[in-house]
This record gives C-alpha cells, sequence and structure tokens, in this order.
C-alpha cells in the first residue's frame, strides 16, 4: 500500500481544500502556494507517486487529467488565452509531494522558458 499524501487526505476529505473538479478519476482544486492568478492540481484518484511510475494501465488516468485541464480552462474562460500545464517528476524536477498532479497555471502571459531565471549566461 502507498504511503498516505496530503493527496489522498484530500480525496478522503480529511484536510480541506477548495475543489474546483471532480469526477470518478480525477479531482481538481487550488493549489495552496499559487505561482500564478489561476494555480490548480489535477490530480488522479488513483494514487501513482511519480511519472516513472506510470504504467500502461494508467494511461487512461493519466490522459484524463489533460482532459480536465482543457474542461476547467474552457469553464473559467481562460482557455483561448492561453494556460500553462506542468507536471514534475522526483527532486529536481521539483516534485514535493509524491502522487502525480497535474499543475495549471493561467491568468497571465508566462515567459519561456519558465525557469529562465536560473540559466547561467553563456
Amino acid at each position: 500500500m502507498a504511503e498516505a499524501t496530503i493527496f489522498s487526505q484530500i480525496i478522503e476529505r480529511k484536510i480541506p481544500a477548495n475543489i474546483v473538479y471532480e469526477d470518478d478519476i480525477a479531482l481538481a482544486f487550488e493549489d495552496i502556494n499559487p505561482q500564478a492568478p489561476v494555480h490548480l492540481l489535477i490530480i488522479p484518484k488513483q494514487p501513482i507517486a511519480t511519472v516513472n511510475d506510470i504504467q500502461a494501465a494508467d494511461c487512461e488516468s493519466v490522459g484524463h487529467l489533460y482532459l480536465v485541464a482543457a474542461k476547467i480552462a474552457q469553464q473559467q474562460g481562460f482557455a483561448e488565452d492561453g494556460y500553462r500545464l506542468v507536471m514534475n517528476c522526483n527532486e529536481h524536477g521539483g516534485q514535493t509531494v509524491y502522487h502525480i498532479h497535474l499543475h495549471l497555471l493561467a491568468g497571465k502571459a508566462m515567459g519561456w522558458p519558465p525557469y529562465s531565471n536560473t540559466l547561467k549566461k553563456a
């Protein structure tokens, strides 16, 4: 059995979250440390620790996260302006909760690359 995470506790309603979407496969809620005017986390209800742990049987639920993101973008009115979707993997990739989650960031123009302030000058 996988170790309980803050996300599994949100799914089980053991801790509160501002949930904006839920279905049988996924849950979306506001990030408590937003990096954009809109910063949502979209998670599968089935726990998968990292991107490295995704199996072929998980393809439908992982793909569903992206469908949920597009649906939320349409519903909240920022689909046409654009948004960023990010999934981090492990410590060096910036993952802090070991239950995969898709970050949906919107509400402002995003620079490219997203890590440009950390690049060394040539």
